[in-house]
């Protein structure tokens, strides 16, 4: 209850005090003062009446006393009451200071004091209905109300044109390095293959020319790569990229050698090891994507010729060919064309335009690429074979291939990440001398990839995928790990 209202209370309570004792009070002045002076009572024009009004009955003057009193008590009451509210009022008082000294050392522990005064401009530019916060500090609002529409009012946040990051599992990454900013990424790649054929696309390639006069049963390939991949962010939407491979492999053939007549199938191994072949790309993104929105990544690959390739090593007919059969056979049929040692690139550079797409629709992403991968032909292609000896074999030039991947990548938390994806490589025939090599054909590789990512900060990444072949000429199972780490 506010002052006022008591205020009100108290002076009603008075008048009414008031005005039922002044008939009272002049009753008992006006007998005694009469009686003092002699002087007789003025004469009425009605006698009863003057009588009636000069000399009230003892039963009325009972009654008006009896309403003092009850009057009285009433106010009493009201007093009593009015003491209590008082004090209750007191009492809210108290609390209410508690509580706004809570409040005030709150926002002073949580620095929105900090925050009002850097919101200024804002309240001021939004009119008398703008707030900072819905509770705003008295002295922050006083400070904000003066404020001058000059003041500067700030910048909204730019929004994110980033595509949303998933776990790496195929080559081309999705994300692009921010301005300024260079990421390097070392990777290991573990991989095993078992066919029936020496029909390698990877690092090996042209198997037909390499195989000569054997029959393989089996070609058993261990391959393992070691790179060191740098990225560098020209704009938020545009990075280059430079990758060098170091690749060692080991193979090993179960053949028969046909023009013998034996029956017994020989097992033969080769190592090989040196820098791949080095490769750069550049990658834009091509639009500004976002929720239900796809993000458009378009990327240009070039792969070098700088490992040993295919025709750089030497055969094992030495071993193997003159040896076993020189006597049995003329020499001139007697090559294999199986690698002494293996080599650690194609052999051929290679063009790759391609496109990566990212579509976010909660709470997975999709993403995927295609892209065109032009072998660029040799022409005066030789080969050692046979004791140290050449042949020529002229204009050489690989299949073309073509690519194709799928997959969708969820995050488990703000951390953890995963991905599973399919991928699907389309492989043209070889061709010497503008004929298609006899036993070349095209060739399907499919693999299914699984991936997670997990974030150690915003500056580290661990990256691993698993790859397993569906197809008889796909390596059988690949392991890949990155770590990617920006400065």
């Amino acid at each position: 209850m506010r002052h006022s209202t008591w205020r009100y209370v108290w002076s009603a309570g008075c008048a009414g005090l008031v005005m039922l004792g002044l008939p009272v009070a002049a009753q008992q002045a006006g007998a005694p003062a009469g009686g003092a002076v002699g002087t007789p009572p003025p004469v009425a024009s009605n006698p009863i009446a003057s009588v009636a009004s000069t000399e009230p009955a003892p039963g009325d003057s009972n009654e008006i006393r009896k309403k003092v009193a009850e009057q009285g008590e009433r106010i009493e009451a009201m007093r009593s009451q009015i003491s209590a509210q008082m004090a209750q009022l007191d009492a809210m008082k108290r609390a209410l200071a508690e509580q706004e000294a809570d409040y005030q050392s709150l926002r002073h522990a949580v620095g929105i004091d900090v925050l009002d005064k850097q919101r200024a401009g804002n309240i001021a530019a939004g009119g008398a209905g703008a707030s900072a916060l819905p509770m705003p500090a008295a002295d922050s609002v006083a400070a904000v109300a003066p404020a001058p529409q000059q003041q500067p009012v700030g910048e909204a946040p730019k929004p994110d044109t980033r595509p949303p990051e998933v776990a790496p599992i195929f080559q081309q990454p999705g994300v692009l390095t921010p301005k300024g900013k260079f990421v390097i990424e070392p990777a290991y790649q573990f991989g095993y293959s078992s066919v029936d054929r020496v029909a390698l696309v990877g690092y090996t390639v042209i198997p037909a020319i390499l195989i000569g006069l054997i029959d393989a049963r089996q070609v058993k390939t261990t391959t393992q790569i070691g790179w060191l991949t740098g990225r560098y962010g020209i704009t938020d939407r545009m990075e280059v990229e430079l990758r060098v491979p170091y690749v060692w492999t080991h193979q090993d053939t179960v053949s028969r050698e046909i023009f013998t007549g034996t029956a017994t199938d020989n097992a033969f191994g080769s190592s090989g090891n040196g820098l791949g072949d080095i490769e750069a790309t550049i990658r834009y993104q091509l639009n500004v994507g976002g929720p239900d929105k796809a993000f458009y990544v378009g990327w240009f690959r070039v792969k070098s010729n700088s490992g040993k390739d295919p025709f750089e090593v030497t055969t094992d007919c030495i071993q193997r060919c003159v040896e076993n059969v020189l006597s049995e056979v003329p020499l001139s049929v007697t090559g294999t064309g199986l690698p002494l040692h293996q080599p650690s690139g194609t052999g051929f550079w290679s063009l790759q335009p391609g496109v990566t797409w990212l579509y976010p629709t909660d709470p997975i992403v999709l993403f995927g690429n295609v892209s065109y991968l032009y072998n660029v032909p040799r022409d005066n292609v030789t080969r050692h074979i046979l004791l140290g000896g050449t042949e020529q074999l002229g204009k050489v030039k690989p299949g073309d291939i073509v690519d194709l991947s799928i997959g969708m990548g969820l995050s488990l938390n703000e951390k953890a990440s995963m991905s599973i994806g399919y991928e699907q490589a389309f492989v043209g025939p070889t061709k010497q001398n503008g004929q298609r090599v006899p036993g070349s054909t095209k060739i399907v590789l499919g693999t299914l990839l699984i991936g997670g990512s997990w974030r150690f900060n915003d500056k580290r990444t661990l990256n691993f995928t698993v790859g397993v072949g569906v197809t008889r000429d796909t390596p059988d199972a690949t392991v890949t790990v990155r770590v990617p780490m920006m400065y």
